[in-house]
């Protein structure tokens, strides 16, 4: 998995707030530890507040918390968050002149459903918890 894809920085992030879930985590803190910009942090956790896994606080004491028990999120859960899929899929817009490349991008399109659809169950097997380091 790429370091810089918006999954890892929202992993990496749930990971560390499981081994602490009442611990407030502002945007610049998250940013710092990994790497990365404030405003990126939060678009990549807006998301994941959106989804009810996270939320924020404004304000001098304001910042970042898990929504949920830690072990109730699981990897599943952020992936579907962010609306990001690690498996190429099929452009539905794009319909090819010749009958058999139409065919083999017909099938594809269901193989690619169903490695996406097993990914998500095996993320889905997975809290946060089980992943966080020390």
């Amino acid at each position: 998995m790429k370091r810089n894809s918006r999954l890892f920085l929202a992993l990496h992030t749930l990971s560390h707030m499981a081994n602490e879930p009442a611990r407030v985590r502002t945007s610049a803190d998250i940013a710092e530890h990994a790497g990365t910009n404030p405003v990126v942090v939060r678009r990549v956790l807006g998301h994941l507040r959106a989804a009810g896994l996270l939320t924020s606080e404004k304000g001098h004491a304001g910042g970042w918390r898990l929504a949920r028990a830690p072990e109730t999120i699981t990897l599943a859960d952020v992936y579907l968050a962010l609306d990001e899929s690690l498996v190429a899929s099929h452009d539905p817009e794009m319909v090819p002149d010749c009958s058999v490349e139409h065919a083999l991008h017909r099938r594809v399109a269901v193989v690619l459903d169903e490695v996406e659809q097993s990914l998500i169950g095996r993320l889905a097997e997975t809290s946060i918890v089980d992943v966080r380091g020390t």
